[in-house]
């Protein structure tokens, strides 16, 4: 359910989405402000504290060394911001880089010392609405957001021919290459990651899904 905030919160929660949005769009590495921001006391408060949760969710140290999922985040933030200009809408493109992961702290579980998280990306796809529902009134954006969260995974799912891939459903609610591009970001967000090896997986994936 969503939470109901007051006249004076909204106002506070508007003022801090444009700071963020600001960072987001105009920085070239947005996450040394991001994190200093995730300090502060606005930051505690609802929406963002849905945020917070991703500084306490751990992830799978084989996947992802460099830690828990807001460590890994702000990474993709950074790749993307290298690379909005490669997007058609970059301010969708740049919220869904900082929210993309946002379903992990309700799906995360330890499975006989194994870490996952499956179903982020649906569980995501409605939190980002909640998340920005909470702060704008524009629902044609807040969707363009929502979706590319909901399918960032298909880049890994469509290349390894898992059967969680759904090429027409992402065909219908997004762009491919948008979500090419936010596919490429949160594989180069983390440490080790290989440029060469991840921008052919990108390759790939576009050429499967020209043939579906």
């Amino acid at each position: 359910m969503m939470k109901t905030i007051s006249r004076a919160e909204n106002t506070t929660a508007a003022q801090l989405f444009s700071v963020l949005e600001e960072q987001l769009l105009g920085d070239e590495a947005p996450s040394a402000a991001i994190r200093t921001l995730l300090k502060t006391y606005e930051f505690h408060s609802y929406p963002f504290s849905m945020l917070q949760k991703l500084d306490d969710t751990p992830q799978s140290p084989a996947h992802h060394p460099e830690g828990n999922v807001w460590n890994h985040t702000l990474l993709v933030v950074d790749e993307a911001a290298k690379r909005k200009e490669e997007s058609c809408d970059a301010r969708a493109f740049m919220w869904a880089a900082l929210l993309h992961d946002i379903g992990k702290p309700a799906t995360t579980r330890n499975r006989n010392g194994r870490i996952t998280a499956f179903d982020h990306d649906k569980v995501g796809a409605e939190l980002t609405r909640e998340f920005l529902s909470a702060v704008l009134d524009d629902q044609r954006f807040i969707e363009k957001v929502a979706n590319l969260v909901k399918y960032h995974m298909q880049l890994l799912y469509v290349v390894n021919d898992l059967p969680y891939k759904d090429i027409d459903g992402m065909k219908r609610h997004c762009d491919i290459r948008e979500i090419a591009l936010l596919g490429l970001c949160d594989r180069l967000g983390r440490i080790g990651a290989h440029r060469e090896t991840e921008e052919a997986q990108v390759q790939l994936f576009m050429k499967l899904c020209q043939f579906e």
